[in-house]
């Protein structure tokens, strides 16, 4: 397991843990497919706080990465790289004309592989990608598109990858890692294997500054807040709340359900994710 756990020479050292990397054979990123990256502070274009607890953190560039996989044909990895942006390492590849491009790396991909993307059936190795209907049922896959040609949206951070259970009339049915079974069009793309970087779950980052590095605040209790900040809030001295559990918009922590009614996939949903509070979900 490539994960460097320190000695307790100090408090912040205690159970602290750091990724070596081993996967990465590449040190520079290619500063073409590099973009400006503005730190929002969890605010969205009209400058309201829509994600709490965001803000700070280490300056980082955008890596441009290709989900849809929409030029077929050959590639050759060139190398591994680290992505500060996501939590799965990233792979160049390089097409015949030159032309580059960086994709999710799949667990056990190295440099000088040639990887495929068409449309037709090619051979189901870990990097390549292809349509869902061309895919053998029991494979890992990831990058999952919802609709044809919209680009990867399923299975995207280190670890993860969908098991295809079956295939029938326009529908293959998947597993998620969540336990969710769901059915997604045939026509889908998805890349064959897992993605790398499996060790990321085992990190333990061991102090508060760290999560800072990662642009991440600390979180405030809403009882501890006043009662315009939070529904939790106010009251005279230290109170319980007075309600049940909720988020600072009012949405219930414990139990209340947060998926929108009434979307176009909820028909596709044959089995909801498992919860660790409440075990399986109701559809």
């Amino acid at each position: 397991m490539a994960i460097r756990v320190y000695k307790p020479t100090t408090n912040g050292r205690r159970n602290m843990s750091v990724n070596l990397h081993v996967e990465v054979t590449k040190k520079t990123p290619e500063k073409a497919l590099l973009r400006p990256l503005k730190r929002r502070g969890g605010r969205n274009n009209q400058g309201k706080i829509t994600v709490r607890g965001r803000g700070g953190g280490h300056k980082r560039r955008y890596r441009q990465i290709d989900f849809k996989r929409t030029k077929r044909g050959n590639s050759t990895v060139i190398g591994i790289e680290y992505d500060p942006n996501r939590t799965c390492h990233i792979a160049l590849i390089e097409f015949a004309d030159g032309s580059r491009r960086y994709i999710l790396a799949p667990r056990g991909v190295t440099d000088g592989e040639v990887l495929v993307s068409s449309m037709d059936a090619v051979e189901p190795k870990p990097g390549n990608c292809m349509p869902l209907k061309h895919i053998p049922t029991g494979l890992n896959v990831h990058n999952i598109e919802f609709e044809p040609g919209k680009g990867g949206k399923l299975c995207r951070s280190a670890g993860a990858g969908a098991r295809l259970s079956n295939k029938e009339g326009r529908w293959a049915t998947i597993v998620l890692p969540s336990g969710e079974i769901r059915q997604v069009s045939i026509e889908c793309c998805a890349t064959v294997g897992q993605i790398g970087n499996t060790d990321h779950q085992n990190i333990k980052l061991g102090k508060a500054g760290r999560n800072r590095w990662l642009g991440r605040k600390p979180k405030v209790r809403g009882v501890a807040k006043d009662h315009a900040s939070h529904p939790l809030g106010g009251g005279e001295g230290r109170s319980k709340g007075g309600r049940e559990p909720a988020s600072a918009s009012g949405t219930k922590s414990k139990g209340g359900r947060t998926r929108p009614r009434g979307r176009w996939t909820d028909g596709r949903i044959l089995r909801r994710r498992k919860s660790k509070r409440y075990g399986q979900l109701k559809i």
